[in-house]
């Protein structure tokens, strides 16, 4: 399929030598190339005063991480204070701490599930613990879906127990390493790929089956490996480095090739033998697990033992109704707790958008499509949005949009003139529902929303324009793309490039250029303010917004004299127009998008 694998390193217990880690990605960065990810699993940071020292100077911005770094939570009480909730959060310019489990999907659809800290044994959980209810709400709306084949990456600290079965033996005493669970998730999950590590040494598993020979369909194998302390005087291995295509984009054929050293599962002796449960709890595995021995889409029983039916439409859970109502308003990018996106009604009423402020309606536009037009009682609850905090302008159905300037309406997605445009083609590109920002929205939007892209793009390039993209999560409520054509012969990609950069040096911002597959998602978590420029050459230039940022600052740089030429139109609310010229203009750009418009066709 000719998809571009994404580079990644994991790496073991740094205890805070942070320094030496991010000295190591440089090393190997400077041979091989960007990486587009860190995963840290075991303990990130250290209790001597020199390890606090280390990671005062990142925390402070002082020192700054070469990689996205993304670490999992406290497993140990000495380290708590180092993260300041269970959720996750950045916790400085670059490394940010995934949570106490669930699972981060990005853009390319690489998938990776984790699970903080170490195994309870008590009652309650200690913070830095995980509990079997932890990882219940993790696994169970991962295997609901029938769809669900395996995740890409699983991340935890501890070992899965009896790892080891049917292959090579790790240097460690297998008496006391590892614990059940985590072989429980496994399991369950199915990772292509496992990292653990608090154990100091360095373990290569064999790889192994997913399935039963000549019993079950082939499937992807698993690959474990563990990772040493990082400047252990063994010198044994603590960074891995690995390519890895997401198994989503991966033909069925491709993902299922089984390598000549293939085993059997090492959990599979424990499934048969029904050994394969959490041994601190008293209550049988399926009190936190549907029953290893059946199949994953049987019954099983729910929380507190009383039986709960599973979803039958593939989606994780009941619509709007959160595994874990402590977390209802988490809504972390990598975890689970958002329902999948409800399916469409057949039909919807006919519905012209008109004039609100006109008595009575005047139609303005009628959609060639009308049954695509949701009314306004179920507008704000497609896609698993939120319901806005007040009135909102640009949710497809409140009485505030205005409904004139809407060139094409898709399934989540839709098209409209810009108020007060920089020029006659310059559009937005919105959701339907209410999300605040690109990082918050559901697959199925992220999709429409790059269709839509593509097809502008397309626009303006046969009218001779280049295509500019910007997106400001600041002082917005609901998510505007702004997309603005640049005539070719005025200047050049980079020259539009450049001029973002100088303009954000003038203004004391640091600009970064980041890796065109890098998901958006991997460097703003929900609720970071940030502006996100993209090319039509597919570089993208981000911007974590601290304080001050000025909101008019991608119109600015476009309306430039270097640029655009047209430095009078920076600001929007000096660009207004009668609602007539606007209905006009809106006429124009709807007529001459018309061939380009997917969502007439679909």
């Amino acid at each position: 399929m000719g998809e571009k694998p994404l580079k990644i390193l994991a790496c073991g217990d740094v205890e805070g030598s942070i320094n030496a880690v991010f000295n190591r990605v440089r090393t190997i960065q400077k041979k091989s190339g960007q990486f587009d990810l860190l995963l840290c699993v075991g303990n990130f940071f250290g209790s001597s005063p020199g390890a606090q020292a280390e990671w005062q100077e990142y925390k402070s911005g002082a020192k700054k991480a070469p990689i996205h770094t993304y670490i999992l939570g406290a497993a140990s009480q000495e380290t708590l204070r180092f993260f300041p909730s269970a959720d996750g959060c950045e916790l400085a310019d670059n490394i940010t701490y995934l949570g106490r489990r669930g699972v981060f999907t990005g853009a390319s659809g690489l998938q990776i599930a984790y699970v903080s800290g170490r195994e309870g044994q008590q009652d309650p959980t200690p913070a830095h613990c995980f509990s079997p209810k932890d990882l219940t709400q993790l696994v169970e709306p991962l295997i609901s879906n029938n769809q669900f084949r395996g995740v890409d990456i699983l991340l935890t600290s501890q070992w899965p127990r009896g790892v080891w079965q049917y292959a090579n033996s790790p240097e460690v005493n297998t008496k006391f390493c590892g614990t059940t669970s985590i072989s429980h998730l496994a399991y369950k999950l199915k990772p292509r790929y496992h990292f653990a590590a608090v154990e100091g040494v360095h373990y290569e598993r064999l790889p192994y089956r997913n399935h039963v020979v000549l019993q079950e369909n082939t499937q992807h194998v698993s690959r474990f490996i563990a990772l040493a302390t990082v400047n252990n005087p063994e010198k044994r291995k603590y960074l891995y480095a690995f390519n890895i295509i997401p198994m989503k984009s991966m033909e069925a054929s491709e993902l299922v090739k089984q390598p000549q050293d293939v085993t059997e599962s090492p959990y599979s002796r424990m499934v048969r033998e029904n050994t394969l449960s959490d041994p601190t709890v008293q209550e049988p595995a399926s009190q936190f697990f549907f029953d290893l021995g059946k199949k994953q889409r049987g019954g099983g029983r729910g929380q507190g033992g009383r039986g709960r039916k599973r979803p039958s439409d593939g989606v994780g859970q009941n619509q709007g109704q959160p595994w874990d109502s402590d977390r209802q308003s988490q809504r972390l990018p990598f975890d689970l707790d958002r329902p999948k996106q409800p399916r469409r009604p057949r039909e919807f009423p006919s519905l012209a958008l008109t004039d609100t402020h006109t008595h009575p309606p005047t139609p303005l536009y009628t959609h060639p499509h009308p049954h695509r037009l949701p009314p306004s009682h179920v507008c704000l609850s497609l896609s698993g949005s939120a319901q806005p905090s007040g009135p909102c302008w640009f949710c497809l159905a409140s009485p505030q949009v205005e409904k004139h300037l809407v060139i094409s309406i898709g399934t989540h997605c839709y098209l409209a003139l810009a108020k007060g445009s920089l020029t006659p083609q310059h559009v937005l590109v919105l959701p339907i529902g209410h999300y605040q920002s690109v990082v918050e929205l559901s697959s199925e939007v992220v999709k429409e929303l790059d269709r839509y892209k593509m097809a502008v793009r397309t626009f303006y390039k046969s009218k001779g324009q280049r295509c500019v993209l910007f997106e400001r999560n600041y002082h917005s409520q609901h998510l505007q793309i702004q997309v603005v054509p640049v005539p070719e012969d005025k200047c050049t990609t980079e020259d539009i490039k450049e001029a973002f950069m100088l303009q954000a040096q003038e203004q004391n911002m640091e600009l970064m250029e980041i890796p065109q597959h890098t998901d958006l998602k991997q460097i703003a978590p929900p609720g970071t303010p940030y502006f996100y420029v993209e090319l039509d050459s597919g570089e993208k230039l981000f911007y974590r917004i601290q304080k001050n940022f000025p909101l008019q600052f991608g119109r600015e740089v476009l309306a430039s004299e270097a640029l655009l030429n047209i430095p009078e139109r920076a600001d929007w609310r000096e660009c207004k127009q009668t609602p007539e010229e606007e209905e006009g203009l809106s006429k124009q750009l709807r007529n001459d998008f018309q061939p380009y418009d997917f969502a007439l066709e679909d």
